[in-house]
């Protein structure tokens, strides 16, 4: 028996400019929104992360669950991912007193374990590759360490380090900005480019959110925190409506009898 190999539709967006713009809107409002429940809401990190990672489990079941890409699901399972991501950090940071640094590391290596676990499982973390329920799991997982790891190092390089908000904040762009610049000038393996943008533009966002929300004595713009969550939302609608979200294509084989 032959196998021809044909191109299929994946259930992840083609990752392109608009993605990484939804991307940043996405982390930052999981940033103002994580922070509008645990803290203008008063519900603390514990209970705002149960909170979250219910919602989460939630999307990720529909997504999974579901035949097709679905823009709006896909972007709801982001946002999910970014807002547990945040207080969990939190949790793990303030209320556990393992501290930015602590937190940074152990959510660092539970990143490269995931990364570890499904590479050695199917052979490839490609988000082009994503063929499976099981391999979309691991995606997910991935994801929501990465997203969680993102919030520690936000907070560990804007608050601990002294460079600020604003310097946290260009610090991490500029990360990305690098990244960008392997990505058209070197032959860098665009798997591990995507994974290294995808987990920058979290701290990007976390400080871009502390930015926008903590008071001015704290270095922010003491914007309201749902006001700033209610701005990024209507942001990431209308980019999802008026930017192209296409589903990703991955390879596939097919079998062919002679």
């Amino acid at each position: 028996m032959n196998k021809l190999v044909e191109r299929g539709l994946s259930k992840v967006p083609e990752v392109t400019l608009g993605f990484w713009v939804i991307k940043v809107a996405a982390t930052t409002l999981g940033e103002t929104g994580g922070d509008a429940v645990s803290m203008s809401l008063d519900l603390g990190y514990a209970i705002s992360s149960i909170i979250f990672i219910g919602i989460f489990f939630v999307a990720v079941i529909a997504q999974v669950r579901a035949k097709a890409f679905h823009p709006f699901l896909y972007w709801a399972v982001i946002i999910a991912t970014t807002t547990a991501g945040t207080t969990m950090a939190d949790f793990a940071d303030r209320s556990l007193g393992i501290g930015y640094a602590g937190g940074s590391s152990i959510l660092f290596a539970l990143l490269v374990a995931s990364l570890g676990v499904w590479y050695w499982s199917v052979g490839s973390v490609s988000v082009a590759a994503i063929t499976s329920h099981k391999v979309e799991i691991f995606y997910w997982v991935t994801i929501l360490f990465s997203q969680t790891l993102g919030t520690a190092l936000g907070d560990w390089m804007a608050d601990t380090n002294g460079l600020g908000y604003e310097g946290g904040a260009l610090v991490f762009g500029t990360g990305l900005a690098l990244v960008a610049a392997a990505y058209y000038f070197t032959n860098m393996s665009r798997t591990a480019l995507f994974w290294a943008a995808f987990i920058l533009t979290r701290p990007l966002g976390a400080t871009v959110g502390d930015l926008l929300d903590k008071p001015i004595d704290h270095g922010g713009l003491a914007f309201s925190r749902f006001t700033a969550s209610a701005v990024l939302a209507v942001f990431i609608v209308v980019c999802i409506l008026l930017l192209p979200q296409k589903a990703a294509m991955h390879a596939k084989e097919k079998p062919q009898v002679p």
